[in-house]
């Protein structure tokens, strides 16, 4: 709201619908784990809408980009507006997937709750790729399942004409499992 008054402008407005995308893994998330008595084909639904969604909690990091659309004049001010959206975005991320592997360490017994985390960690930061450098919605993979799957398989299966997907994905997906494993080492500090 700063930022607008000063400015008026309101280039950064789209952080709202951002923020509140990144809200929605969140929801499903805390729904689950507060339904015990689902079943488990009903939480397996959920958590694939979920991991749709997810992408869009730590893909505001990448909105960073936009500051150089703003005036060089109030560059902090962007920085802490982009910033703070952010990290938002990413306490949701951290909550979500915490609370997510919960459920199904809990629900499916699974053996290797580490190792899902990372798949996910990882996919996450793939899915951040496909939305910020291939435009892709989470909602395209029922509008548009033909592009998004050729584009995926593209990149699978061409990874060296697809170089920078790889190095995005790689590099995004060690910063999330970095700050995933700060924060929960950390979450019971900061309750």
């Amino acid at each position: 709201m700063i930022k607008i008054r000063i400015t008026h402008s309101f280039i950064y407005l789209f952080l709202v619908w951002n923020l509140f995308l990144a809200v929605i893994p969140f929801i499903i998330s805390t729904y689950l784990i507060s339904t015990p008595k689902l079943n488990k084909l009903m939480v397996l639904l959920w958590c694939l809408v979920w991991l749709l969604f997810l992408p869009n909690a730590p893909y505001i990091v990448t909105d960073l980009l936009h500051l150089n659309n703003g005036d060089s004049k109030l560059l902090w001010l962007d920085v802490l507006v982009i910033s703070s959206f952010a990290f938002n975005g990413l306490i949701l991320f951290y909550y979500s997937l915490i609370d997510i592997k919960e459920i199904l360490s809990h629900r499916f017994n699974i053996k290797f709750p580490k190792s899902l985390t990372l798949c996910i960690l990882f996919l996450s930061s793939f899915g951040v790729y496909l939305g910020r450098f291939l435009r892709y919605n989470s909602w395209e993979i029922i509008q548009k399942p033909i592009n998004l799957f050729k584009d995926i398989i593209q990149i699978i299966f061409h990874p060296n004409q697809n170089a920078e997907a790889w190095l995005f994905t790689l590099l995004f997906g060690t910063f999330l499992t970095v700050g995933y494993y700060c924060f929960s080492n950390n979450r019971a500090f900061m309750e």
